[in-house]
């Protein structure tokens, strides 16, 4: 018995429900209809999209989320692959199987299931109880269809002022969404918390994801304007707290942009006149930025280039893309590169960043 094609499947796992609600989403012109049978996930993902919700007839993508048991998925004719897990991590978090024309993943600590490919886009599972990796799931087909236009996909957060932005991407833990919302405490713009995509457009262009920054305490006591984001008691717990033990709590918030800096504060799209990369650490010393030639430095690119994932699928109707370190070295040709080094300077960087405008 051989895998179904991801249409067939699609179908095979939506019989029986009727997905009759529907939510239009437009992320600066891409435009995603959501169709569900729960009234509570759409209203759920409703809420976290409310800046890019839209009205009218016409979309580019249609996602079905279903409402559903886990659902079975042992008559597939081949067996699911593990995908390992990421550099310094144990835990198993997916399984997947490459179709005729596209990709089945299954989420293994949730049981949710995803297929696309050949047309389809399909979450199935508990979603109102993971309504977060729907989200996903719906960013993840912005970034396929980014990609299939001729993006590189980068680990960066991203800001903008006045149709101008600047990606900001560091190793693990440097503090990269941060220092982009100390950077909106000077009048910068939001477009992107952990992945952008970038394309030369004539100019260089980068679009972001509409997925709210993931925040740790620390990060919500260092920046008044984020003090909506978590209660007076839950503020004076955390404060009590010593320093490193207040840095490696794994507790996090949704930091909703209009709810902390006010609306029309997220933009997902501008031009791309910079690439700041941190290199820095706590107790590191004063702060220190250079300009950087990526060329000479390439032990810099794996601070933002990123691995597409299981949820890109390359298009059988397309040249597969170029996604290997010369790529992103030619994309950056003429693109201004900062490395800042020394201590972690959160509210110093944020002066820089002006500067680099």
């Amino acid at each position: 018995m051989s895998a179904p094609g991801a249409a067939e499947l699609a179908e095979r796992l939506a019989a029986g429900r009727r997905a009759d609600l529907s939510l239009l989403l437009d992320f600066g012109g891409y435009r995603i209809r959501v169709r569900t049978n729960s009234a509570v996930l759409r209203d759920k993902l409703a809420f976290y999209f409310k800046d890019f919700t839209a009205a009218g007839a016409g979309e580019d993508v249609t996602v079905i989320a279903l409402e559903a048991p886990v659902p079975d998925l042992t008559d597939l004719g081949a067996p699911l692959a593990v995908k390992p897990p990421d550099p310094g991590k144990t835990r198993i978090k997916e399984e997947y199987l490459d179709l005729a024309d596209g990709r089945v993943v299954r989420k293994r600590l949730t049981g949710m299931v995803f297929v696309f490919g050949g047309g389809a886009h399909l979450a199935v599972g508990p979603c109102v109880a993971n309504d977060n990796q729907v989200v996903n799931f719906i960013n993840n087909r912005f970034i396929q269809q980014a990609l299939d236009a001729g993006c590189l996909l980068f680990h960066a957060a991203g800001v903008a002022r006045s149709g101008r932005g600047l990606a900001l991407a560091g190793f693990s833990g440097m503090g990269k969404s941060t220092l982009a919302l100390h950077a909106m405490n000077h009048g910068l713009d939001f477009v992107s918390n952990d992945r952008l995509m970038v394309r030369r457009n004539g100019a260089l262009a980068m679009y972001g994801l509409a997925k709210m920054p993931r925040i740790n305490p620390g990060t919500v006591l260092h920046n008044p304007a984020l003090a909506p984001v978590m209660s007076e008691a839950e503020r004076r717990s955390f404060a009590a707290l010593p320093p490193d033990a207040l840095w490696s709590l794994e507790h996090k918030y949704d930091a909703f942009i209009d709810q902390c800096f006010g609306p029309g504060r997220f933009r997902l799209a501008a031009e791309m006149t910079g690439l700041v990369l941190l290199n820095w650490r706590r107790d590191g010393g004063p702060l220190a930025a250079a300009r950087v030639d990526l060329r000479q430095r390439p032990d810099l690119l794996p601070a933002f280039m990123k691995d597409v994932g299981l949820f890109y699928s390359e298009d059988g109707d397309l040249a597969a893309p170029d996604f290997g370190a010369d790529a992103y070295l030619e994309l950056l040709e003429g693109c201004p590169v900062y490395e800042l080094t020394g201590g972690a300077d959160f509210a110093a960087a944020s002066r820089l960043l002006l500067e680099y405008f």
